[in-house]
Parts: structure tokens; sequence; C-alpha cells
């Protein structure tokens, strides 16, 4: 359940045109192509979906997913439809009319930290809240006298509402946003359970009443924000093991031309049949075919093994392997988004972005 933190994306809303967008997503052959968005507000299943409902319901749209441990949706959408071509702008509007923004996905890891932080200098305030406000309500409930119960409810009140404020935004902003586009999620009953347990205390002793549940409420607050900050932790460990995946290939490799001129090219420029040259001490960037020199191979991202195997020409390496001794001259044999480690990395996100029949339950749960 983490909170509704905005990442480290570029704003489409006012900032990135139609023709960014299209640049930004990936041509897929066939009249299709791919665009993933950041959705840093997304955070549980009904967020899921309201947004791929939405986005599924364009015509040009052909598939959409959401997947909160990376918090980004991706989506598969048709480059014409009727004879005019798709514009991607209109995803970031559709996301948007759902009370969500879309962003163009970047490194999100300094947002995450900031937000962990958050949480947990929230869990703290809402944790000595609650537990100054339970050594007084034992006071009250081993028979205090009514001038000494009143006092200690006042006090309880005073302590209770700043942490109310500070510790409690991260539900109370997630709901009143819900609220304003139409629809609740989880955070609009918890929303009202903490404010109304709040204030029928407070109207309690205005009234010098017997009873008064700060305590409940404080401890209520200290327990969901320990469920969400956990849950958070959760998400960015998964999300770290996609990323340091995608650390381990390179940004590109050099190319040697016919001409047997060296020309270093992005790693998405690379083409099947296009010959590199792998030094000693870097990582393969896409599958190939070893086609001249010799080496040691470390295979332990594929199978495990830390010892090196050797690599002689006709050898197939794989991407991310990492050469270690002597420089070779391979053979793409695939584009860098087909290639094994690519496929790890997808098959790592599709892992996470699965349901359980028990997670599916709970989402429908949500909806209600």
């Amino acid at each position: 359940m983490s909170c509704c933190a905005p990442g480290t994306e570029a704003v489409l809303d006012d900032v990135m045109s139609s023709e960014e967008l299209w640049l930004a997503s990936r041509d897929l052959g066939n009249g299709s192509r791919t665009l993933e968005l950041g959705v840093p507000a997304a955070y549980c299943g009904a967020c899921i979906t309201k947004i791929e409902s939405a986005l599924r319901q364009r015509p040009e749209v052909e598939k959409a997913r959401l997947n909160l441990s990376t918090n980004r949706v991706s989506i598969t959408f048709r480059d014409e439809v009727d004879g005019r071509r798709s514009d991607p702008a209109a995803f970031v509007s559709t996301i948007a009319g759902q009370g969500y923004q879309a962003h163009l996905f970047q490194d999100m890891a300094e947002a995450n930290d900031a937000l962990r932080n958050k949480l947990l200098i929230a869990v703290a305030v809402a944790g000595f809240a609650a537990t100054n406000i339970m050594l007084l309500s034992v006071s009250v409930w081993s028979g205090a006298d009514a001038a000494t119960r009143d006092l200690f409810h006042w006090i309880s009140a005073m302590i209770a509402a700043p942490a109310l404020v500070f510790s409690g935004r991260f539900f109370f902003a997630s709901a009143w946003n819900a609220l304003r586009h139409g629809h609740t999620n989880m955070d609009v009953p918890i929303s009202l359970a903490v404010l109304l347990s709040y204030f029928v205390s407070l109207w309690e002793t205005i009234h010098s009443g017997e009873h008064a549940w700060f305590d409940a409420t404080t401890s209520l607050l200290f327990f969901l924000l320990i469920g969400r900050t956990l849950d958070h932790l959760m998400r960015d460990r998964a999300r770290s093991a996609v990323l340091g995946l995608a650390r381990l290939s390179p940004r590109g490799a050099t190319v040697i031309g016919v001409d047997g001129a060296r020309d270093y090219r992005p790693i998405d420029d690379i083409r099947p049949g296009d010959r590199l040259m792998v030094a000693a001490g870097e990582r393969l960037a896409v599958d190939a075919v070893v086609v001249s020199g010799e080496s040691d191979i470390d295979w332990s991202i594929v199978n495990g093994e830390s010892r090196p195997m050797p690599a002689l020409p006709g050898d197939r390496l794989l991407a991310g392997t990492l050469n270690l001794t002597g420089s070779l001259t391979v053979e793409a044999g695939a584009e860098a988004k087909k290639s094994f480690l690519a496929e790890v990395i997808t098959l790592m996100e599709a892992a996470e972005g699965g349901k359980a029949r028990y997670r599916r339950i709970a989402d429908r749960a949500a909806q209600l």
C-alpha cells in the first residue's frame, strides 16, 4: 500500500507533447507500439482496475497492464485507427480522468527513498502519540475522578490532533483525490474511521463524557502506517531486483564496420548481424556468437556458477554475461529488447504483476 508520492519523472500534463510521447514509445511491428508511463499514485487493486479498464475502452488500445511494484502502466496500441495516427497524449488524459497523474517513467530511486523516510517519520509520530495517550488512558480506566479524567482527555486530544494531521495526511490526500473524481478507494473508509473516532471523542470530551477513544484513533493510525510502510519497503525491494538486472545491461557497444572502423552505438541501435568488439571486463550488450578471439566468460548471471567458462569461435553468448580475460569479436544474434537479459527482466516484472487467487478476491472487494 505504498502512498501517493510523485516520482522523479517528467510530468506530461504541461511539458510533454504528443510527438515526444510517440518517440518514447517502442515499435513492436505489425502496426503496434508499446508505451510505458509511470503512475506513482497507484497503490491498490482498485487503482489497477480503474486505470486498465479506462485504457482498454479506447479503440486504439490492444492491451494495458499496470504493475504496482514498479508503478508503471504498459500500453500496447495500434499505430493507426481508421486511417488516423494514434495520439499517445490521449492515454495521459484518460489516466488523469481517473484521478491519477501519468509521467514518462524514469529513475524513481530518489523519490522512493524520500517517501520511505516520510513514512518512517509518520510511523514514529503516530507511535509516540499512541503510546503517550495510552498511558493517560490507563489512569482514566483505573478510576480517576471526573476532573482528572476530563484533564487527561483534553491532553489526549491535544496530543492526537497534530499526530492525526501529520501522520494521517497520506490517507487523507488519497481519499480526497478519489472522492474528487467521483469514486472511492481503500483510504476513504480508513479516513472516515480515523476522523469519526477523533471527533466523537472530542465531542465526548467537550461534554465531560465518561469515555473517549483518542487512544484507539492514534493506535489505528499507527498500525495502518506500519502496514503501509512495510508494503512500500517490500515493493521497493522487488523493484530493486528488476533495476539491478537492468543495470547489468551496457548502455551501448562498439560496432565494427565493414571497413574495420569502430563506432560506439547505443544498445537500441544494434541490429542482428552487426559485429561487435567486446573487451576484457565488458558485459555483452546483446545475445551473440563468437566470431574470433578466445576468452573466459562469467556465466553467473545465467546459471549461478561462479567458475568462468571458456569462449571459443562459434560459441553462443548471452546478454549480461561478463567477458573476463581476452578481447572478442562477436556477431549480434538479436536486438537488445529480444535478448536473454531483457526476457528475464520481462518475466520478473510479469511475476510481480501477477495476481494470486486471494489477491483477486481482495481487489474485487476494494472496488465496492
